[in-house]
């Protein structure tokens, strides 16, 4: 076990602090751990059923910290620490893609990164699509919508062409969901 010996805050803006804690391992040797900290946030999972096949809705975006351009399920928080997990989902879904979800069910929850952030990630599954207008934040305006077959998502996966590592954690929970609703 860990012991907290005493924390301080070295950074904070509208989205993220930072924490520099002082610890003491169980051996009584101390240390340092940096943390960040974020409130909750959810990734979706768009699916849409036809009888032509199943298609995943993506979101393109540029990604400041990894300086590229990138594929992703919607995602995101709102900086508030009590939010209700599936208005987060419906909310984020309809900023980022116009769509709206006749059918919204809860499949878990993660934690981002944990090894540095501590940042909770509720995973939905988003079915009956209906479209409509994208209502971006003022700093998503480069998001694109991007419609794609689950086949080829997941070549994306397996390619590099969608490196978001919670997008792949959350395709692969919904995976090992569905095998057990059968």
């Amino acid at each position: 076990m860990i012991k907290t010996i005493s924390t301080r805050e070295v950074y904070r803006n509208a989205w993220t602090s930072v924490r520099e804690d002082v610890i003491e391992h169980a051996n009584g040797q101390r240390g340092i751990y940096g943390v960040v900290d974020k409130d909750p946030a959810c990734i979706v999972i768009p699916l849409e059923q036809t009888p032509e096949g199943d298609f995943l809705w993506l979101i393109g975006q540029f990604r400041y910290t990894v300086l590229g351009r990138f594929l992703e399920f919607p995602q995101g928080g709102w900086e508030q620490p009590d939010i209700v997990p599936e208005e987060l989902a419906r909310g984020e879904l309809k900023e980022e893609t116009g769509l709206t979800a006749g059918r919204l069910t809860q499949i878990t929850t993660l934690q981002i990164a944990y090894g540095v952030m501590n940042q909770k990630h509720h995973v939905f599954l988003a079915e009956d699509l209906n479209p409509g207008i994208a209502e971006p934040d003022h700093e998503e305006t480069d998001l694109t919508v991007h419609r794609v077959p689950v086949a080829e998502f997941e070549s994306m996966l397996l390619d590099g062409r969608i490196v978001d590592n919670c997008t792949a954690a959350a395709w692969g929970i919904y995976r090992i969901w569905r095998e057990r609703q059968r």
